[in-house]
């Protein structure tokens, strides 16, 4: 069965940010829709209010009681058929019908009682459907008493109908050409925000065809972290590639005249005792398990869990100990709590053993191991010993990078190569100076985590 290819983070975006636009914009129009249509029908009423005050100033009431209008109304749509616009008053045996409704048959409301008013719609109206505003007023006699009556006025809702048509479709029109415009900037933006992710993974491709060493462009700061890593991974694998290549030269060089020795002396065994043949064999053997080290401790992985100093250093502090039983020598501590290497734990071990192991070496009988937590998670690994020291025109040569000089020499010689290949791996400095205990003192500085692995691009 075919798995079906996930949408691009681009496609996601621009799907999720299309519908949230669309559905906003779609509930506005009706929320805007709903807002207008009542303010229609406000206007509408208002409208029929304001007619029915008209009427109500026009009207006279005589001394029989008799309401009196007169024949031109103030709303000149009262007096014109099929206008529209209608009214009635009535009261106790008198009904007055606007010219408006000749030849119509409305329904109009029951009576109303003196300063009540009612407004409905659209309710049906013969052939139409109305608005209908009805109030109630009493009417004060001059002889005494009050006359009720009800002012009753309708309009046609075809001009309110048409009023919400014009408006929905300047709505819904100027709505859609806006969704289409914010569609269109929604999509430049988020191309445009994508772009930095684009631009790492044509940069990947081009360092997959050989064509890049690494990500070198400029990028946002929510992707320094990842093109920084990257380009830390990348140079550390080619870096461990490299040393891996390096040590196998090493050995089949180191290795050429051990071999020729032990061909010569099987091809006449008469000239070579088994003595210097068995020489030869542990020559070659200590060769191989030197680059086989060198060749374990020269890289480390990029992205590694951080190992305390104190837990691995007290076992190599125990053994060495029992090593230089017969010197008798001291070894005292100042680790800092919570002092951390942020690395491989075998390149941990390995440093402590040659530093350590140099020192207890060449030391009187003092050995000081010091840990210190730096800025942004660094690191300074320190051990001083109360020896001869070494001496200042020594130490120029044994910190250069691929020196070899020293390589197969006991003592600082193998130690401090393997500990500057170390360092180097994690792009740490190394320094040698004179130690307040008066021998020598090797110092390891290491950055945090993420700043040792942009200095290696």
């Amino acid at each position: 069965m075919t798995r079906r290819r996930p949408l691009s983070l681009a496609a996601r975006l621009t799907l999720a940010a299309s519908v949230a636009l669309i559905a906003f914009l779609g509930i506005t129009g009706l929320v805007l829709d709903a807002a207008f249509r009542e303010s229609a029908r406000t206007a509408v009423q208002d409208r029929l209010q304001g007619a029915s005050y008209t009427l109500l100033a026009a009207a006279e009431l005589g001394l029989d009681g008799v309401l009196f209008l007169p024949d031109a109304t103030p709303e000149p749509r009262l007096s014109r058929p099929g206008s529209g616009l209608y009214a009635r008053v009535t009261g106790p045996g008198y009904q007055w019908n606007s010219e408006s409704l000749l030849g119509l048959e409305l329904t109009w409301p029951d009576p109303m009682l003196p300063g009540e008013t009612r407004f409905q719609g659209p309710v049906a109206g013969g052939s139409e459907e109305l608005f209908q505003l009805s109030m109630g007023v009493a009417w004060e006699m001059e002889s005494g008493g009050e006359v009720p009556f009800t002012f009753s006025v309708a309009e046609s809702t075809n001009a309110y109908l048409d009023q919400i048509a014009g408006f929905r479709r300047a709505l819904w029109g100027w709505l859609g050409a806006a969704t289409l415009v914010l569609l269109a900037v929604q999509g430049g933006v988020l191309r445009w925000s994508l772009r930095p992710l684009r631009q790492v993974s044509e940069e990947v491709g081009r360092m997959q065809a050989g064509q890049s060493e690494g990500l070198e462009g400029r990028y946002p700061r929510e992707l320094t972290g990842l093109t920084n890593s990257i380009n830390a991974f990348v140079t550390s694998e080619r870096r461990q590639l490299e040393r891996f290549r390096n040590s196998l030269a090493d050995l089949a060089h180191a290795l050429k005249t051990p071999l020729t020795v032990l061909r010569t002396g099987l091809e006449h065994p008469e000239d070579s005792s088994p003595g210097s043949l068995l020489g030869q064999v542990g020559r070659m053997d200590d060769l191989v398990q030197y680059q086989l080290q060198r060749a374990r401790t020269s890289g480390h992985r990029t992205f590694s869990r951080p190992v305390g100093i104190a837990d691995h250093a007290e076992p190599v502090v125990v053994t060495l100990e029992q090593a230089y039983r017969d010197k008798q020598v001291r070894c005292e501590y100042d680790i800092e709590p919570g002092a951390e290497f942020y690395g491989e734990e075998g390149d941990l071990t390995e440093l402590l053993g040659n530093l350590l192991e140099n020192a207890f070496k060449w030391c009187q009988g003092q050995v000081l191991l010091t840990a210190r937590l730096l800025a942004d998670s660094g690191l300074l690994l320190q051990v001083d010993d109360d020896g001869p020291g070494i001496p200042p025109d020594q130490t120029e040569r044994l910190l250069q990078r691929g020196a070899r000089g020293d390589e197969q020499v006991a003592g600082h010689g193998i130690g401090l190569a393997v500990v500057r290949q170390i360092v180097d791996s994690y792009s740490g400095t190394m320094e040698i100076t004179v130690s307040d205990l008066g021998g020598a003192r090797i110092a390891l500085n290491f950055d945090g985590p993420l700043q040792g692995r942009q200095d290696q691009q």
